[in-house]
């Protein structure tokens, strides 16, 4: 496993949306997935507005790896669930950040119980993996 680069940062933490692809047990990718992304400190995390039940996440657990797209950045990740409690007050803190400009109907979800029980810390994977 490598890092991701500066750049690489710079542009999926500002990108508005992200699309992320599981892969099936086949290896093969699902079918991609709009979602949010943000960025604390080096690290890029994605959350399940619906939880641990929705089927993006739930794709996510069968390989733990998969393929995301976002601000012109394609890269192969592997899925690392993040289940310490005073980084996912951080990240709540950034989802609000940066998408405090929608109505609190769409953000207010980012950030319950639910939501926070189901975040992923992208991790890149190296082109042989």
């Amino acid at each position: 496993m490598t890092g991701w680069t500066s750049d690489e940062l710079k542009k999926i933490g500002s990108a508005d949306e992200l699309k992320i692809s599981s892969l099936r047990r086949d290896g093969t990718l699902r079918n991609p997935v709009t979602i949010w992304v943000i960025r604390l400190g080096d690290n890029l995390y994605v959350r399940s507005v619906n939880g641990r039940t929705s089927a993006w996440f739930r794709g996510t657990q069968v390989r733990l790896a998969g393929h995301i797209q976002a601000g012109g950045v394609e890269k192969n990740v592997s899925f690392v669930e993040e289940g310490d409690s005073a980084i996912n007050d951080q990240i709540d803190a950034v989802y609000r950040s940066k998408y405090g400009h929608y109505d609190r109907q769409y953000v207010d979800p980012i950030v319950a119980p639910e939501a926070r029980a189901a975040t992923i810390k992208l991790v890149p994977l190296s082109k042989g993996s």
